[in-house]
């Protein structure tokens, strides 16, 4: 049975979004596979840099205020609840030296991560902080700018290598959860994010940058 994890718009590149995570990996397709190159803009790798710069730039205030948000324990005790150990969040091993083709196939699966672990928080604090205004704006923000990526990367994926299907593994959804659980799943996430979105910003950004 297929479905679409909260947060996942239709878009481009096809998914195949399965109840049970599957391994991520890179489907190369030849032919007339992928659509039109006149859907990627003019702009599509400076915009590309810009969204991942101000996803980094953002990151650790977003994980701030969410624990502020949460209350006690998470406030007083982030260290232990939001350890993200035991969750699972895509491997990121690509590097600077990396062929451009492995860096963008990796971002890709690591963004579309994000976007539906996003949209899982985002539905999660409007049903336990729906006064969390800022919170919830930020999410919503972060999210806005997630999926403009995801659109740019696979516009890049397409007209690049040809590749329009990427096999991504999602995380599990906090649905039936209690609070506390829909709490730290979300704080674990964002904990891991803020982690990796600064490495990620290091090894993206040499690849876009202007020949």
């Amino acid at each position: 049975m297929k479905f679409v994890p909260a947060g996942v718009v239709p878009f481009v590149a096809l998914l195949l979004l399965q109840r049970r995570p599957v391994a991520g990996r890179a489907l190369l397709v030849t032919g007339s596979g992928c659509p039109s190159h006149g859907l990627c803009r003019s702009n599509v790798q400076e915009q590309t840099r810009r969204q991942v710069a101000v996803l980094n730039a953002t990151a650790q205030e977003l994980f701030s205020l969410y624990l502020k948000c949460q209350g006690e324990p998470f406030s007083s005790e982030a260290d232990k609840l939001c350890n993200p150990a035991g969750i699972f969040f895509p491997a990121f091993r690509v590097n600077r030296t990396s062929e451009r083709k492995e860096v963008m196939v990796a971002m890709y699966k690591l963004f579309a991560f994000l976007n539906a672990s996003l949209g899982n928080i985002t539905r999660d604090q409007e049903e336990l902080n729906p006064m969390a205004k800022e919170l919830l704006e930020r999410l919503h923000n972060t999210t806005k700018t997630t999926r403009g990526l995801i659109s740019n990367l696979t516009c890049l994926l397409c007209k690049n290598y040809n590749i329009f299907q990427v096999d991504v593994r999602y995380g599990d959804s906090s649905k039936g959860k209690s609070a506390f659980k829909k709490k730290q799943q979300g704080c674990q996430v964002l904990r891991k994010y803020v982690q990796v979105i600064g490495q990620a910003a290091r090894v993206l950004l040499p690849h876009l940058s202007p020949s």
